[in-house]
């Protein structure tokens, strides 16, 4: 079993379930902004520090091509996840010692320095997990990166359910969590994750097995929130769910054994390669070249434009729960259930974008073009019902899909040996948009309103005029991305003729 893709996708897989703590920063955003004496603008601006942190991954991107060209290192990634797990204990470890008191309130700035530094972990443990999936698995590039960010998307739910297990109600010591169990998953696994690319003509089925586990496990925790908001719950009730959900996120291993042991098997001819392979591809650009296109920069206006404003929401979620008189445990179930949101749509956008490239030919900038269009809709549930269950849904799907199909158009459309650094260096458009959106929309509307009523605002008010902005700037992102789509359609219909010929 050692040393193959299968080991390898199974690692990062539970790095990937570990490490998504950065969307579960409305669970102790409130205890951050009172023990820190911060108003709303400050609160936002640390968050928009935190974005930065999770989308700006270039550095990552650039230590993988490092480590992947020197052969000081063999085939192990170590030194990449390694990088982040520092990172990683350093930034919550002094958050929780400025929160807890131990250390004095530290200046703003350094705040930001830590959320940084805890944040920009997380891009020294996707950017490997991404790239050696679509490496590992060339055919199936969509789906495989669909997985990764599936999982991560659910990691926020799954730290979530072991702080209601073990530290429920106190926030400050989920922080001291966040400081030490994620980095201890990824110091454990990360010598496992390598590029082993095998025979792909019967990878799909098990592909297909991983992203029914993510599923059962997202719907899992759905009930789960669901009964935890309608029922108090006794700690051996929240003991033996915990365990349950542990025991679902270790079946992925099961499944690389299956796989392992029929690899060897003559492949079915139903099950031929759907698209070429990354060595067959023609087009390979360093960053620079990339930033020389116009499609990078559509890829990078459509992802501020959209994204940007799907993370002032999570990030402004306590908030605006608050101003419209949701409990704190519906405040932290729809945090949680952002996270299943986020997954379902990281999931969907891998998977379905690979089933109609493959059948079709759709260029995948249109799915792209139809999450926006649909996160329009999102927004304007909650600028005029303020109804956050049904706004967070339709914003949180489309947010993952995004975050699945722009890894994938990149690889696309400029190649995969600079992969690492291309993707990372568009999802700055992310902490750019955040800080638009949060500090100088969101959060300066925000303190004018409450300033108006004596430091606090309640009711729809306090947030419509922020996404009726959000509403507007999504259309340009719905426009960008079609321009893309456009520019691009000549592209994904040669992927589909190069099928046809493979199948005739």
């Amino acid at each position: 079993m050692a040393n193959n893709k299968w080991l390898a996708t199974v690692a990062s897989i539970w790095i990937e379930c570990s490490c998504g703590a950065s969307s579960t920063f409305g669970i102790y955003s409130a205890t951050l902004k009172s023990s820190q004496g911060y108003d709303q603008s400050t609160l936002d601006t640390v968050s928009v520090f935190k974005d930065i942190g999770s989308n700006i991954g270039v550095l990552s991107g650039l230590l993988y091509s490092a480590v992947t060209s020197s052969s000081r290192f063999g085939s192990g990634l170590w030194p990449v996840y390694l990088a982040g797990a520092v990172q990683f204990f350093t930034g919550y470890f002094f958050i929780w010692l400025s929160v807890t008191g131990v250390i004095d309130r530290p200046p703003v700035l350094l705040m930001c320095l830590f959320m940084f530094m805890a944040a920009h972990a997380q891009t020294f443990f996707s950017t490997p997990d991404i790239v050696v999936a679509v490496r590992n698995f060339p055919d199936y590039s969509g789906t495989s990166v669909g997985i990764m960010k599936g999982f991560f998307g659910l990691s926020g739910a799954i730290l979530i359910q072991i702080y209601y297990t073990l530290f429920d109600n106190k926030p400050t010591t989920y922080l001291l969590m966040l400081a030490v169990f994620p980095t201890l998953v990824s110091l454990a696994f990360m010598s496992l994750v390598h590029i082993n690319p095998s025979n792909t003509s019967n990878d799909k089925p098990h592909l297909n097995r991983f992203s029914l586990i993510a599923l059962i496990i997202a719907t899992y925790l759905m009930i789960i929130l669901v009964f935890q908001n309608i029922f108090t719950l006794p700690s051996w009730a929240h003991i033996l769910t915990t365990i349950i959900l542990l025991i679902m996120a270790l079946s992925p291993l099961q499944v690389a054994l299956t796989a392992q042991r029929s690899e060897q098997r003559p492949p079915s001819p139903v099950m031929a390669p759907l698209i070429t392979t990354i060595e067959d591809q023609e087009v390979e650009m360093n960053l620079l070249q990339a930033m020389g296109t116009i499609n990078y920069w559509l890829l990078f206006l459509a992802m501020v434009c959209t994204s940007g404003s799907a993370l002032a929401t999570i990030n402004n979620i306590t908030q605006i729960g608050e101003s419209l008189d949701y409990s704190t445990l519906e405040i932290n179930t729809i945090v949680s259930l952002w996270s299943i949101w986020n997954f379902l749509g990281r999931f969907v956008g891998g998977f379905v974008s690979d089933l109609f490239i493959h059948r079709y030919g759709v260029g995948r900038p249109l799915f792209f073009s139809l999450t926006q269009l649909t996160m329009v809709v999102g927004y304007l549930i909650i600028a005029l019902s303020g109804n956050l269950y049904i706004g967070s849904v339709i914003v949180g799907v489309c947010f993952g899909s995004q975050w699945s199909l722009m890894p994938t158009i990149t690889l696309e459309i400029f190649g995969v040996k600079h992969m690492g650094t291309i993707f990372n260096s568009i999802g700055a458009a992310n902490p750019i948009g955040s800080y638009i959106f949060s500090v100088q929309v969101i959060g300066k509307i925000y303190d004018k309103e409450a300033q108006a009523t004596g430091g606090l605002c309640h009711g729809l008010h306090c947030f419509m005029l922020s996404y009726f902005i959000f509403v507007g700037v999504s259309l340009f992102g719905v426009l960008f991305s079609f321009v893309l789509f456009l520019r691009t359609r000549g592209f994904y219909a040669s992927i589909l003729q190069k099928r046809l010929k493979q199948l005739y």
